[in-house]
């Protein structure tokens, strides 16, 4: 099952749009403390658009808290620009829970952290130009990517609702 985890997240523009890519990738979205922003905020729930009903959503007061609480068999990678693979290079396994873990939009995640699991870095390439990209663009290309690799699985491949097309 794939798990998107936002650690500080400062933006609530970003937390909304990511908020409702997890509705549509089937993930769970787990926000940790302290927020740039209340849950409440405007321009958070107009992002989000009228999928928060349908978000699985988990909040923690710490890092430690949100380890705590996932499975011990667990796939963990954190997203930073000094990661050491690339998202192709990493193999995301749907028989285990994947946490795919980004950092706060201004500073990222705490360098010790990366220092401690630098195995399971993921860097999203980019031209030497920029020093990030946007934090919900990173989850739409590595969230595509686990879902790529485990063939879309629990996805729509064709509109379910009216298609355009006939068969």
């Amino acid at each position: 099952m794939l798990n998107i985890v936002l650690f500080e997240p400062e933006i609530p523009e970003n937390t909304g749009n990511i908020a409702r890519m997890c509705v549509g990738l089937n993930a769970t979205l787990h926000l940790i403390r302290p927020y740039g922003f209340f849950l409440n905020n405007k321009a958070l729930l107009r992002s989000g658009v009228d999928y928060w009903k349908h978000l699985k959503l988990h909040e923690y007061d710490s890092f430690d808290l949100f380890l705590k609480n996932i499975k011990s068999k667990s796939q963990l990678f954190y997203l930073t620009r000094y990661g050491t693979k690339s998202p192709e290079q990493v193999k995301f396994s749907n028989k285990l829970d994947a946490y795919l873990i980004f950092g706060k939009e201004s500073i990222g995640l705490p360098k010790e952290l990366l220092k401690q699991n630098v195995a399971n870095t993921i860097r999203i390439p980019a031209s030497k130009n920029i020093r990030s990209l946007n934090l919900a663009n990173c989850v739409a290309i590595l969230g595509y990517e686990y879902m790529k690799q485990n063939g879309y699985v629990g996805l729509e491949l064709e509109e379910p609702h009216k298609p355009l097309f006939k068969k």
